[in-house]
């Protein structure tokens, strides 16, 4: 799963990304709300954490962005506006939750746990290939129904991969959808390629059978069985 953290506060945004990545989440950042729809535009994700008091594009310009471009990826309103006025604004403009600071980590988890449990709740969480299924709420694969141990960067691939099934995803996109703002292209290629090495030993795909290298672009997941 692969959340956005729109904040002006880099402290907050630090601490909720570290207790995201804890819960093995992947997790990208913006400071501000330019920044924010750039991202938006261009990657997909499961969910949005979004203050509304930021510099440039305030939060609610960019829930507004968000839903005219028919995006109803969940969004979850964080800001020091508490009052009853703020919150329906942002609610009419399709936020689907909204949490006053100052917050719990405990109580900010639970929210986006039921965020996501809710907009999964008409699309199936388990994303298929060949012999494996992996389910993207439990974070669980399993090859033949055996359970394969995968460690959090394997699973961001394989699952990054699968959603994207029959097409070529280069590395650069690979490194920054699962390093986030970890990503350096100086550095990256190789550790996707020992990753991908591993993952392939994993899920019994040495020969790239499953996930095949595209040359020159990057890694493909292709069921073969088809």
């Amino acid at each position: 799963m692969r959340i956005l953290i729109v904040d002006d506060e880099p402290e907050l945004v630090n601490q909720i990304s570290r207790a995201l990545t804890q819960q093995q989440y992947t997790v990208d950042t913006a400071l501000d709300g330019e920044a924010a729809l750039d991202r938006i535009y261009v990657d997909p994700y499961d969910l949005i954490l979004l203050d509304i008091m930021l510099p440039k594009i305030d939060g609610y310009g960019v829930l507004r962005a968000l839903r005219n471009e028919k995006k109803s990826t969940p969004v979850l309103m964080l800001t020091a506006r508490g009052d009853l006025k703020n919150k329906i604004k942002g609610l009419d403009l399709g936020a689907d939750d909204y949490l006053a600071k100052p917050f719990s980590m405990e109580e900010l988890l639970a929210r986006i746990r039921a965020l996501l449990r809710r907009s999964n709740a008409l699309v199936s969480p388990i994303l298929r290939i060949a012999d494996i299924s992996l389910d993207t709420t439990s974070r669980e694969v399993f090859l033949k129904n055996q359970s394969v141990e995968l460690t959090p960067k394997e699973f961001s691939i394989l699952e990054f991969l699968l959603y994207n099934q029959n097409r070529a995803i280069s590395r650069y996109s690979i490194a920054e959808h699962v390093w986030g703002d970890e990503f350096d292209p100086l550095t990256m290629s190789n550790s996707i390629d020992v990753h991908i090495k591993n993952l392939r030993k994993k899920i019994n795909d040495g020969k790239g059978n499953i996930i095949s290298t595209v040359r020159g672009v990057g890694y493909m997941a292709k069921d073969t069985n088809q």
